[in-house]
């Protein structure tokens, strides 16, 4: 609950509006990362080390230091304002976890697809998936360091995004930054919305 003021200056109780968001991408991509880094609560990971039988399906090049990966979700929540909150669900990025995409897309009004410019081709499926279903969705592309910088409209291309959809580069690390990633989300998810009424 969240408190507000009627108009004559007495508290009233304010239900927050409540969103589901969903943050896509492929296998190391850094949407564990993106979860932890805006979650105003402790955030929920269901990560498990990498193993050797693992090894002939989970492909790590460009991300050989990573030591674990998703399994079934990442869940966290922030307040946008006071009167909107955000729950985040992580997805597993492997597409043997992939069944469990449409459990966690039902009742979402959005989705981030969060993309790494070295492995690009990791997100197609995201974006297809969004695509098909028609949830609104905005591609956020991770600057992780060391890895080529493109314009917006490279990534778009190579992505063949429609045109409405944003595409805006982010830290995924970085509070801020994540927290503009939602709003862009959230700003084209209600346009998409108000579109098909």
């Amino acid at each position: 609950m969240v408190y507000g003021h009627s108009d004559g200056g007495r508290p009233q109780v304010v239900d927050p509006v409540t969103l589901k968001i969903l943050v896509a991408g492929g296998f190391g991509a850094g949407k564990t990362t993106l979860v932890g880094a805006v979650s105003e609560i402790k955030p929920l990971r269901t990560e498990e080390l990498l193993t050797e039988a693992g090894r002939p399906v989970d492909d790590l090049a460009g991300v050989e230091g990573k030591r674990t990966t998703t399994v079934a979700m990442d869940f966290g929540r922030i307040t946008l304002r006071e009167d909107l909150v955000l729950y985040l669900f992580g997805t597993p990025g492997q597409d043997r976890f992939w069944f469990l995409w449409d459990e966690l897309s039902t009742g979402a009004l959005g989705a981030v697809v969060l993309a790494d410019t070295r492995r690009l081709q990791d997100c197609f499926a995201a974006v297809d998936y969004f695509e098909r279903r028609g949830i609104a969705f905005t591609v956020a592309v991770n600057c992780f360091d060391r890895a080529p910088r493109y314009p917006e409209e490279t990534v778009r291309d190579a992505l063949d995004l429609d045109p409405g959809t944003p595409v805006v580069l982010c830290d995924a690390r970085q509070r801020e930054s994540v927290k503009e990633v939602l709003i862009s989300v959230v700003e084209h998810a209600m346009m998409v919305s108000a579109t098909k009424r």
